[in-house]
């Protein structure tokens, strides 16, 4: 078969990215795809449960909050860039350089003897984790038929959720019995058989024409994405939403983005192609992966604080206790999937999944400190029905429509638009939290800071008057309440959103086979 380029419905060139493969392969390949996401992923939580460790050790407290914020700015932004690296230079290039940058950065973590160094290597990491997620989605449309492409997508998404649970008590065994460098070091051996098994059996095409590089456009992509992305994360927490920098950085992000359009006008290989914007597809698309992570992704930051505060459970098992939420993604997910491959149709499960994520919200913004824990998973396994029923068919809705030559670009778009949502997410519910349990703090534990606790009611709990505790844990409920019943007025945008998606149906072959 040539390697040449082919022709879309639509006439537009596509170049093939992979050579033909048995599906022995194909299955193969994808699976050195998922342990790379599972190491991509696995990163992003990992690292809290070891901080105060890492700190103790390295020193540098004032610096603690730039760990994981550099990690999520340089995925953030290579998330974007990488897919259209590799719809130019190709997708197998750059999975196989970012594995390699992402390994690269984690062993330099690991041998970290300052503070300093250790934020200057979780840059090298989220550069190339960011690149690995963009090629991973990217490399699974060109390794399986559209139509059973659902399928082995609702895979990843159990990767993701895995991590999810899992980040947090590695991190923490590792730190209590091991050394916390080992967080990075556990990257090692998952990467070495990504790329074993992706390096093996892949066998990319050549692309014929020397690439041309959209130099000006990344440069101001990236910055305006810095500035988002510092925004959400800087947003009613270090800086207050009416101060100047943030204030600046909205300004100087408006003014890169519309300078960045400009430049897309006439660009040769744009980052992201104008003209995937005139698909309504990948506009609505890109509006509901961002309702989803900010609402589903966002909240689980705030769920192990309820189940911790207000139920009482320990920080170990708080994260366990998020478990019907993982199992209910992954479940989902993983029959919506199947679902999709069998018959070709995918636009309901949008609606359903906003109605569902709507509900569980407001579910969950009923919750008191009388509220049974039973009764707390089954909303959890609700918010994470919700999130499965769309996490992946966001995807696959942009992948039927975008044209093969910007699949890497419409699909990291989406992606970015996932996590920029969930990154916005924690930074308003936080602001929403903290603008309320001051004032429930002073209602139902008054004087609570001369018994030891701090402002927020959480140091030395375990330490005070059971009276005391018993105010704190009906501070934190109403005080979080309102940041439920918030996400669930935000899922509003995105249900009305999912109605004016496209019922295509999944079509049955594949670009460039």
């Amino acid at each position: 078969m040539s390697a040449g380029p082919k022709t879309s419905d639509d006439g537009v060139e596509v170049p093939q990215r992979t050579s033909p493969m048995s599906k022995r392969h194909a299955v193969i390949v994808y699976l050195g795809l998922l342990f790379a996401m599972l190491m991509a992923t696995l990163d992003t939580t990992i690292v809290a449960t070891s901080l105060p460790t890492i700190v103790r050790d390295l020193g540098g407290i004032g610096s603690i909050g730039w760990v994981s914020t550099v990690y999520i700015l340089s995925s953030s932004v290579s998330t974007v860039l990488g897919g259209k690296l590799g719809d130019v230079l190709g997708r197998k290039r750059v999975f196989m350089v970012s594995t390699v940058l992402f390994l690269v950065g984690s062993a330099a973590c690991g041998f970290a003897q300052s503070m300093d160094q250790l934020i200057g290597f979780r840059v090298v990491q989220g550069i190339g984790a960011g690149g690995v997620m963009a090629a991973v989605f990217a490399l699974a449309f060109d390794l399986f038929d559209r139509r059973e492409l659902p399928k082995y997508q609702g895979y990843s998404t159990a990767v993701f959720a895995l991590s999810a649970v899992a980040g947090p008590m590695a991190g923490g065994f590792f730190t209590d019995h091991v050394s916390w460098r080992w967080v990075f070091y556990i990257n090692l051996p998952i990467g070495a058989i990504a790329l074993l098994l992706v390096g093996l059996h892949l066998k990319s095409a050549r692309r014929a024409e020397r690439p041309r590089m959209d130099y000006l456009g990344m440069l101001l992509l990236t910055a305006a994405v810095v500035c988002f992305v510092l925004i959400t994360n800087w947003g009613g927490s270090r800086y207050a939403w009416s101060s100047a920098v943030i204030v600046g950085l909205a300004v100087a992000g408006v003014v890169l983005l519309g300078a960045w359009i400009l430049v897309e006008r006439s660009a040769a290989e744009a980052v992201i192609p104008l003209g995937l914007f005139r698909d309504s597809t990948f506009v609505l698309s890109n509006v509901l992966a961002f309702t989803a992570g900010l609402t589903s992704f966002g909240l689980v930051f705030f769920l192990p604080l309820f189940l911790q505060m207000v139920s009482g459970a320990t920080a170990t098992n708080s994260g366990l206790l998020l478990l019907p939420m993982m199992l209910g993604l992954m479940l989902t997910s993983s029959l919506v999937g199947r679902v999709v491959s069998k018959t070709g149709h995918y636009k309901w499960f949008l609606p359903a999944s906003m109605t569902v994520l709507g509900i569980a919200c407001y579910l969950l913004s009923t919750m008191t400190v009388d509220t049974d824990r039973i009764v707390s998973g089954c909303y959890m396994f609700l918010l994470g029905v919700g999130s499965g029923l769309s996490q992946q068919v966001v995807i696959t809705a942009v992948q039927n429509t975008a044209p093969g030559r910007d699949m890497g670009a419409a699909t990291s778009t989406v992606t970015f638009s996932r996590m920029l949502g969930a990154s916005f997410g924690v930074s308003v519910f936080a602001t929403i939290l903290n603008s309320r349990l001051g004032h429930e703090l002073a209602r139902y534990a008054p004087g609570a800071e001369s018994l030891g606790l701090g402002k927020d009611g959480s140091t030395a709990l375990a330490h005070v008057p059971r009276a005391v505790r018993e105010g704190v844990a009906q501070a934190y409920a109403h005080a979080l309440s309102p940041v439920f019943l918030t996400a669930a007025l935000l899922v509003v945008a995105g249900f009305v959103a999912s109605f004016f998606v496209k019922d295509l149906a999944v079509q049955e072959r594949r670009w460039g086979s």
